[in-house]
């Protein structure tokens, strides 16, 4: 059932169509409808094109993401919009070249290095000193993630970040999927009509049990985590909240700092998501910031295993900008952390 955008109020219909004939995206042949607890436009986005909807989706503006969460990508058979899957294949083959970029330039570990460095030809005392600059290059470019990756097939090297990005995407849904999914609530409903069966005087100590580490523990996690049962929905809102990952297109045309801008949209995509699971369950932004942080960190240990099991460098600890997924993210806090805490 569709709501409205401005106080989330259930509604029956958000406009009414009295022309075929003129176009709904430019506002004509249409009326919108009015919500009865606010008085407002139940949802002004109805006769918006699609660049208001990506400008207000970076301002993070939560109306428009009430419009696209329920009103327009929103199923009551809880599967995904074909819209949906459409954009999740864009961003996993846009965040392929993202990755595939940036891990290319960072440094191998010191046992790669050593190997890549024997088994690599020893130059010419014979060259010109024209042929100086490459050779520095290419002892640079040794000592990076590229000598590897130069040496398998170009195939080869695409099907290894698109499983890596693959990966590293099932890695930050499923936690957050799954932890929303748990819901503590109905175990505690039947210990009422237990309790209320022992009429002993033990309630007189009722403080101490409720202090017990169980009930710490369940109080501590219905007010950590919210319940949400319907997963596609929160998958949805994560991709939607990652359109922000399609601003390095620009690289393209203008050669900026990949590790800065990386970095960047990285906090830009974090930001988004934390606002979006907000907005969608109407949760806190500690609730909706702590299933990003844990996703976040899945992500990104899923993409130091998967580096380090072929020996390629993941940017941790070494001074870079940029990890791998949300690694950039998690070592800017930990930074953080560490300098607040010397």
């Amino acid at each position: 059932m569709p709501i409205c955008i401005e106080c989330r109020h259930p509604v029956k219909t958000l406009y009414t169509e009295y022309s075929k004939a003129d176009d709904r995206s430019l506002g004509k042949g249409v009326r919108l409808t009015q919500c009865p607890n606010c008085n407002r436009f139940a949802d002004k986005y109805v006769e918006h094109d699609f660049v208001i909807l990506f400008i207000d989706l970076v301002l993070i503006k939560p109306q428009v993401y009430r419009h696209l969460l329920f009103n327009r990508l929103g199923r009551d058979d809880d599967r995904f919009d074909r819209s949906i899957v459409r954009l999740g294949i864009l961003l996993l083959l846009f965040d392929v070249y993202l990755t595939w970029a940036r891990i290319e330039k960072l440094a191998l570990p010191p046992q790669t290095q050593m190997q890549a460095s024997a088994s690599a030809p020893t130059p010419t005392t014979s060259s010109s000193a024209t042929s100086t600059a490459p050779a520095k290059n290419g002892l640079r470019d040794a000592n990076t993630n590229a000598a590897l990756l130069q040496a398998q097939p170009l195939i080869l090297q695409y099907l290894f970040f698109l499983l890596l990005v693959l990966s590293e995407t099932v890695a930050f849904h499923m936690p957050i999927r799954l932890l929303c999914s748990v819901n503590l609530n109905h175990t505690s409903t039947s210990s009422p009509s237990s309790s209320s069966t022992s009429t002993s005087p033990t309630h007189s100590h009722s403080p101490s049990a409720s202090s017990s580490p169980a009930s710490i523990l369940h109080t501590l996690w219905t007010y950590l985590i919210p319940h949400y049962p319907h997963p596609n929905p929160l998958s949805t809102a994560l991709l939607v909240s990652s359109c922000t990952k399609l601003f390095p297109i620009l690289l393209i045309i203008w050669d900026y700092d990949l590790r800065a801008s990386a970095t960047a949209v990285s906090w830009a995509v974090i930001v988004n998501n934390v606002a979006a699971l907000e907005i969608l369950m109407d949760c806190g932004y500690v609730q909706a910031g702590l299933l990003v942080a844990v996703g976040a960190a899945c992500r990104a240990a899923v993409g130091q295993v998967v580096l380090r099991a072929v020996g390629l460098g993941t940017g941790w600890g070494s001074g870079g900008d940029a990890g791998v997924g949300g690694l950039g993210v998690l070592e800017g806090i930990w930074g953080i952390v560490g300098g607040k805490g010397g």
